[in-house]
């Protein structure tokens, strides 16, 4: 016993010195969060839960976005663009290996990228891809990559989390035991649980902190509130329990990391089902909405409100929010003049507290202009199926969290079934556009022609919301993508 003892009293006399003993740093970490991913391939499903998992942690693509939102090197170390703007040589870095074991080389960029542009290709974001005319493998370090028309903003796309780096050989599995180039492996997963993932010992850059990681899915409030309280999570990424983040701030075991997303929450409409294919019945659902009470009563405050579907952060936005200001009058005379003072549809709404409390919210106040709706509330691969994919539904509400994605407006096969030629040049432009000046103008006409189109109902941008115990560090307190990066987090205690 006389070991212990004094190893004991050592310890007690560093930490009196406010040092903690080595043995003592925790190199663990159990973060929550409220949605589960339906399946672990980034490169192939919409699901933003997948990136919140896997982005920067297990997956890594060429490029790869900060807590900033800015574009950096990630497995290219350097590229150059030729003088026309078409050809992109990239410098893979070297001693890149995917945590099978095998290299990371030109050849599976190439396989990565032609994958997801390929015809058959299930990537939801295949549009990111369609510049690309061919993808050429110059040596094992060199990748040329060359564009059928200039694209402003390649680099950014390839920072996305479905333009991933993926291994040929196990693609096959990837849904369940994804391989990545990134500093942790993927362990396991109980689903309707956790994903557990590990330390990458072989990773290519600097090692990060954190020797285990736990992904914890809680998907209802009150059970993410006691299990924050009982410390049996040492983070909540976007705590679903906006009311009890005071609580939090109060409690010095605590800390509230507030911040802000690229998440444009939105009422999404079916643009293509009568009778939301007239605009005018759109625009008396906008007129009928109350934005600061859904943020009041669903968020308790926290969001920003938007009037068409651009972050309020971005330099380029424009405030849009008068053309669908709350007037009830207006909105019943506008459903007058459609034929439609009275008429019913459907309400889908997925786990977010965001979408179940605003949804409450939203179908009363519909309510009192005449428009009844059917609420369904959906688990996150049920709204994904019905709603995403087979387009069943008449409204829905959801936070779109990708970085800069007006450009889902141009894709009439897109769930919103919005189908506007004009749109659809102006965002063929943009895309050939790479003055600062030109491209800002085509975005703000971007905004103001779907905010007076009413293609969708424009509630507000998402904050951010997280809590974790106080003794962590360097989790990100913005969200510029969907991710939970743990690259950089460590313990302080």
């Amino acid at each position: 016993m006389t070991k212990p003892l004094r190893l004991f009293a050592a310890s007690a006399l560093a930490l009196a010195a406010g040092l903690a003993p080595a043995w003592a740093q925790r190199t663990d970490i159990t973060v929550a969060m409220q949605l589960e991913p339906p399946h672990l391939d980034p490169t192939g499903g919409a699901a933003g839960a997948i990136d919140s998992v896997l982005y920067a942690n297990v997956f890594e693509g060429l490029t790869r976005f900060t807590e900033s939102g800015e574009v950096v090197p990630g497995l290219a170390e350097s590229w150059e663009i030729s003088e026309d703007g078409l050809t992109y040589t990239f410098a893979l870095r070297e001693g890149v290996t995917f945590h099978d074991g095998t290299t990371m080389d030109a050849e599976d960029v190439k396989f990565t990228l032609d994958r997801a542009r390929a015809e058959d290709s299930t990537n939801a974001q295949k549009q990111l891809f369609a510049a690309i005319e061919s993808v050429e493998v110059v040596d094992p370090q060199t990748l040329r990559v060359t564009l059928s028309q200039q694209d402003g903003m390649f680099l950014f796309n390839m920072a996305w989390g479905d333009a991933v780096i993926v291994a040929p050989d196990s693609v096959g599995e990837i849904k369940s035991k994804p391989v990545g180039t990134g500093p942790f492996r993927f362990v396991s997963w109980t689903q309707g649980d956790s994903i557990e993932l590990a330390r990458h010992d072989d990773y290519w850059g600097e090692a990060p902190a954190l020797e285990e990681a736990t992904f914890k899915f809680i998907s209802d409030p009150t059970a993410a509130f006691a299990a924050m309280m009982a410390e049996d999570i040492d983070a909540f990424m976007a705590f679903p329990a906006p009311e009890n983040l005071p609580q939090f701030e109060a409690d010095p075991r605590f800390q509230v990391l507030i911040g802000s997303t690229e998440g444009e929450t939105v009422l999404s409409t079916n643009n293509a089902q009568p009778p939301l294919d007239d605009r005018r019945v759109r625009k008396a659902i906008a007129h009928a909405i109350d934005r600061q009470s859904i943020i009041d009563g669903a968020m308790f405050g926290y969001g920003t409100p938007i009037g068409s579907h651009f972050a309020p952060h971005h330099p380029d936005y424009v405030d849009l929010t008068d053309l669908s200001r709350h007037d009830p009058e207006r909105a019943r005379a506008l459903l007058e003049q459609a034929g439609q003072e009275r008429f019913t549809t459907t309400l889908k709404l997925p786990p977010p507290s965001y979408a179940r409390r605003g949804g409450e919210i939203v179908a009363a106040q519909l309510r009192e202009v005449g428009i009844e709706t059917e609420i369904t509330n959906l688990e996150w691969a049920q709204w994904l199926e019905e709603v995403f994919t087979n387009k069943n539904y008449g409204l829905s509400i959801v936070s779109h969290t990708e970085p800069m994605d007006i450009g889902i407006y141009a894709r009439p096969d897109y769930y919103f079934q919005y189908d506007n030629p004009d749109l659809q040049a102006l965002m063929d432009e943009l895309n050939t556009t790479t003055d600062p000046d030109g491209r800002t103008a085509m975005l703000q006409d971007a905004q103001r022609i779907i905010a007076e189109d009413y293609v969708n109902g424009y509630l507000f941008q998402l904050a951010m919301t997280s809590v974790a115990r106080a003794g962590v560090r360097g989790l990100w307190a913005d969200a510029p993508t969907q991710a939970t990066d743990l690259t950089g987090v460590y313990w302080e205690e």
